[in-house]
């Protein structure tokens, strides 16, 4: 397989979690670069549901190596969490896990702290899930944050601690919370360090010695690339490199060594959180959600829901480089007579064939559409791209075309067995 990024292709969401597990099948270590336990990666394996946040997919695999790398933020308490419920599953974590001690700490000042700047934004809001993710990454880029490095030393990481609670009880109450107390907050942080401790490593050096070795890595992206903190709808992105750059950076591989780059992405397209989002439709939405389909992994919230929107994804396959697309959730799409494709913006009479930097400019573009031939028979269950519907294998070619990339992988379902492969 390779030295493999996946990227989500949209708005997150795409259904990462369950590609990565199927092509974990041909890595021997999978790797989570960016993002922390605001991303959601849902899979179905063994007869079981597991929604992981932290953790990279890989983990439901035997044999594999999973690693959190140095770009990520982690919650300690309730990446501690996670661990215990995947073993309570009979899932082993082990020696496959293993965390960098250069990845950044999330504590409860930041989760304070991202609701209460959420509410003082009012209707300006971004939707963050509250768990705290922007005020760690800001305080990893003012150099003022705490790693995964100091929370093994209980004398260093005591003493850095309680300047940062210091230090943030002052904001907090300037923003009208109550303070922390540094004791529970040390006591429950030092008491996930005992569990963590045996994970925690240089992963740089481990990768580079996996590389040497000639091991195939997968790169498991969060989030998506109209999230990038960079290239996303900016302010309502969330703190971090989502786009394939990130992978090398928040893993310490360089980039001569990644072999290829995948692009995950829906057959439509979605978005959790505020923002625009130039295709949204209502009925479509009302329809989506009416079929139990899209409602958020972490947070539970309904997604918003809209037709596929070339235009997005040709930009996102330019920024990432995609050479391959999986497109997920083809299935969704079962049943719907004509079928609309964005293939181009329409902003103050003139025709657009990239979306877009300016916030203000994109939520006033009006998509062009293309309508394709829906078809009526079910999707679930093919297995083979032979056996789609003529119209559904139609469809497929035209967004890869419109992307730009070639079409790979074809998902009509969250099981395993229920991927194509193009």
């Amino acid at each position: 397989m390779a030295n493999t990024i996946c990227i989500g292709a949209q708005w997150g969401d795409e259904g990462k979690g369950k590609i990565i597990d199927v092509l974990t099948e041909h890595a021997h270590i999978v790797v989570r670069s960016q993002g922390g336990n605001n991303a959601g990666h849902t899979v179905l394996a063994g007869g079981q549901k597991h929604v992981l946040h932290l953790v990279p997919s890989g983990i439901l695999h035997k044999n594999k190596v999973c690693v959190i790398g140095n770009g990520v933020v982690i919650d300690p308490v309730s990446l501690v969490d996670e661990i215990e419920g995947l073993r309570s599953r009979g899932i082993r974590v082990g020696r496959n896990l293993l965390i960098s001690d250069c990845a950044h700490l999330v504590f409860p000042y930041h989760r304070l702290l991202d609701t209460a700047r959420e509410a003082r934004k009012g209707r300006g809001k971004i939707g963050t899930t509250k768990r705290g993710i922007g005020p760690a990454y800001g305080d990893k880029m003012a150099r003022t944050g705490l790693r995964v490095g100091d929370l093994i030393q209980p004398g260093i990481f005591s003493e850095k601690l309680k300047a940062k609670i210091q230090e943030n009880n002052l904001i907090l109450k300037v923003l009208g919370e109550k303070p922390l107390k540094f004791a529970e907050v040390r006591d429950a942080c030092l008491a996930a360090a005992d569990v963590l401790r045996p994970f925690v490593t240089n992963t740089v050096v481990y990768l580079h010695h996996a590389l040497l070795a000639g091991k195939e890595i997968l790169f498991e992206g969060a989030q998506g690339t109209f999230l990038d903190i960079d290239h996303g709808t900016y302010p309502y992105v969330t703190s971090s490199n989502t786009t394939a750059g990130g992978a090398c950076t928040g893993s310490g591989v360089p980039p001569h060594r990644m072999d290829r780059v995948m692009g995950i992405m829906k057959a439509y397209t979605t978005r959790v959180g505020e923002g625009p989002f130039p295709t949204e439709d209502g009925p479509f939405s009302d329809r989506m959600h009416g079929m139990g389909r899209e409602f958020g992994a972490t947070t539970g919230r309904a997604r918003r829901c809209g037709w596929f929107d070339a235009v997005a994804a040709r930009y996102s396959c330019m920024i990432n480089g995609f050479d391959e697309l999986a497109v997920t959730n083809l299935d969704g799409l079962d049943g719907i007579e004509r079928i609309r494709v964005c293939t181009g913006y329409r902003l103050d009479g003139k025709k657009l064939s990239v979306p877009p930097t300016d916030i203000v400019q994109l939520g006033c573009c009006e998509p062009i559409y293309a309508e394709y031939p829906g078809w009526k028979k079910p999707t679930a269950g093919v297995k083979t791209f032979r056996q789609l519907p003529t119209e559904a294998r139609a469809y497929l070619k035209a967004i890869a075309e419109l992307t730009g990339a070639r079409l790979a992988i074809a998902s009509v379902g969250p099981k395993r067995e229920e991927t194509i492969f193009v």
